[in-house]
């Protein structure tokens, strides 16, 4: 009996068997097609051609000049290599436009990706705006977006989604609440050409023309009055006159804070979610056609050999208008908006032909969750003086999401800036070079200007689980050791010290003009330009001990030290002895053997301010210049000052204080300075 029971139950397994495996291998076949098969058309699909197609593309800057002295061949930029270009009687080289077409073809960019930087004059049809319970950024696909056909994309084109959340600053349970817009090429719909945002009952005039936003732009804020998004839509594409065409809406962003918006973008008001207590402001931004940031002329000295450099170290702008740190200042409130000022004071000053920023633009430290905002302000006030700017990366700047590639985009992208990528096999972003031209026609490269980036933390094995946070600065790597050296080795001898050449007719032929018979023998010589490093964070180098005078037996030091902790990594792979001390402005044995790179300008230290010589090359702190960053009670916020002259063979520094005071004026290398022990 038993054995015909165990027979009988496992012909009923075998029975079930079937049917079993049939609904497990269907649910298997459902999860491949619905969730995990993501179907592509491969290669095809980024060739694609209509009124859709796009493709890489890559946009000259406005006046056709590139100002960083990459490998261009434009006569107008630096390093182009050029020397034989014809310049008007009276004009300078550097002013002259070049004659290329610099036109872009804005069919290449791409309608269904939001990213405001690009040059869009691409209109918009159609605005929604959508509420998520949860964060769609964590959900395949796009569980959130408004309903629409195939029909309807091929028409209006597809929803975008602007991935900034309307009700961050709302809390959890908010929700998620994101705009969602169409863009089309078509020429035959009708394109939005204005924007308002009212209150529930109001309605602009004529109503007619308007379509409203069927959701409040406050939807999941408890206690807000609802306020909706209305959008004109005017003539098609097709009917409209250039002017016209010019002023349509092409772009939609948020802002957080009460700063200015991105560059060629205005503000809407009222806000979204007004500000109170720790709650920041949220603005709908948008843009009127294309608006295509001015780029810097070429790096030249003047006439009279002179070029001046203002360092800008540790803003530690926030999100927020800034909280005051350590100055007894009174009143001092909003300091980012008071250190914006203050800059624009030194600047006014100073009037500086180059303005870097060495490091932690961004506070970080949960104060900078939205990188963007802060971006837009950190260089409001070089920007409106139309002054060119580079910038390195601190330990602060990607402390709080974006990337530095992604922040490196947008810096690309903001007025007058000249920061470069630099090379993407190499640890950081931001390894680059610039060079500082002669006036004459010759375009003679006078000074060479270095930037690594110093990194942020190293981090060891635990950290990978997020479990502890990283304490151990990061540091100069080989890779970035080499690549200096190579991008050293690249630059030209030119006879020091440079004559400028005074007849333009002569062109490229100066060098035959300049010869050993034009200068005493004792005087000219062959040799690289003089060169200056910026990077964040100190090398240990910097606190070894000084190198003394042989005039006097003092030591080169000048400036306070000693008032912080060093602020360098642990950890070193050799910059100092393997790069700054190899890489010589003259590579052959005898008279004139000294380090290419006089200067190496850093930040990070804000009670650190000094110019300390060790081994033939001076390592200067910028010192704190930010109320938004820790400071001392009675030490005044400062910045450094680079005057290079005598056509780069003089570099001068000071500081100049909040009291417009200047301190400390020295002479780092040329005539008058400490020459090198033998």
């Amino acid at each position: 009996m038993a054995l015909f029971s165990c027979w009988r139950f496992f012909r009923a397994l075998r029975s079930m068997c079937a049917p079993i495996t049939t609904g497990i291998g269907f649910s298997f076949l459902l999860t491949w097609i619905f969730i995990l098969y993501q179907p592509s058309s491969g290669p095809g699909l980024v060739q694609r051609v209509g009124w859709q197609s796009w493709d890489s593309i890559s946009l000259p800057p406005e006046g056709g000049s590139s100002a960083s002295g990459g490998a261009s061949t434009n006569p107008s930029t630096p390093g182009g290599g050029n020397t034989d270009v014809e310049v008007p009687s009276g004009v300078d080289w550097w002013n002259v436009t070049n004659s290329q077409d610099n036109s872009f073809d804005s069919t290449s960019l791409p309608l269904d990706v939001w990213n405001p930087v690009l040059p869009h004059d691409t209109g918009l049809s159609e605005i929604s705006l959508a509420r998520c319970l949860v964060n769609p950024d964590m959900i395949l696909g796009d569980p959130c977006a408004p309903d629409t056909t195939p029909e309807q994309d091929a028409i209006k084109g597809k929803w975008v989604r602007i991935p900034r959340d309307l009700n961050l600053e709302g809390g959890y349970l908010s929700g998620w609440l994101y705009l969602y817009y169409r863009r089309t090429r078509r020429q035959d719909i009708n394109l939005i050409t204005d924007l308002r945002l009212l209150p529930e009952k109001e309605s602009p005039e004529p109503i007619s023309d308007w379509k409203k936003v069927d959701m409040s732009l406050r939807s999941g804020i408890l206690g807000s009055p609802p306020l909706f998004l209305w959008y004109k839509t005017g003539k098609t594409a097709g009917d409209m006159t250039p002017e016209e065409k010019a002023n349509i809406i092409t772009e939609l962003d948020l802002l957080y804070g009460e700063d200015d918006p991105w560059y060629g973008f205005e503000k809407m008001t009222p806000a979204t979610m007004p500000e109170h207590g720790k709650v920041q402001a949220t603005w709908l931004t948008f843009r009127r056609g294309v608006k295509v940031p001015p780029r810097a002329p070429p790096l030249h000295f003047s006439h009279s050999g002179k070029f001046k450099i203002l360092q800008v170290a540790d803003l530690h702008f926030s999100v927020s208008q800034g909280r005051c740190r350590d100055t007894d200042l009174i009143p001092c409130k909003n300091s980012d908006n008071l250190t914006t000022t203050l800059v624009r004071q030194i600047l006014e000053a100073e009037k500086p032909d180059l303005v870097i920023f060495t490091g932690d633009q961004l506070n970080g430290q949960g104060t900078t969750w939205d990188a963007r905002s802060v971006l837009a302000k950190f260089a409001k006030s070089v920007i409106k003086a139309k002054i060119p700017w580079a910038a390195v990366f601190g330990n602060h700047d990607d402390e709080d999401g974006y990337t530095r590639d992604t922040q490196l985009q947008w810096l690309k992208n903001l007025p007058y800036s000249l920061v470069e990528r630099g090379p993407k096999d190499l640890h950081g972003v931001g390894n680059y070079v610039l060079k500082v031209l002669s006036a004459d026609a010759s375009k003679t490269q006078l000074l060479t200007l270095y930037f690594l980036d110093s990194g942020s933390y190293s981090k060891g094995f635990l950290d990978w689980f997020g479990m502890f946070t990283p304490t151990a600065y990061d540091y100069i790597r080989q890779d970035q050791i080499d690549w200096f050296l190579q991008e050293s080795a690249r630059i030209k001898p030119i006879e020091r010290p440079f004559t400028p050449d005074t007849g333009k007719d002569l062109g490229g032929i100066w060098n035959k003009r300049q010869g050993p018979d034009q200068l005493p023998p004792d005087l000219n010589r062959l040799a690289k330009p003089n060169a200056m490093m910026f990077f964040h964070m100190p090398l240990q180098e910097a606190y070894n001990d000084a190198d003394r005078d042989p005039r006097t037996g003092k030591p080169l030091d000048v400036g306070l030290s000693g008032l912080e902790t060093p602020g360098n990594a642990k950890e070193n792979e050799g910059m100092f002895e393997k790069g700054l001390l190899k890489a010589e402005e003259n590579d052959h044995v005898g008279r004139g053997r000294a380090p290419e790179v006089k200067v190496v300008g850093n930040g990070h230290c804000h009670l650190t301010e000094n110019c300390r010589r060790v081994k033939g090359v001076w390592m200067c702190f910028g010192g704190g210049g930010s109320y938004s960053g820790y400071g001392k009670l009675g030490f005044d916020r400062r910045f450094r000052v680079y005057e290079i002259s005598d056509f780069g063979e003089t570099i001068k520094t000071w500081k100049r204080t909040e009291r417009d005071e200047v301190i400390d004026e020295m002479i780092l290398t040329g005539p008058g300075s400490a020459p090198l022990e033998r």
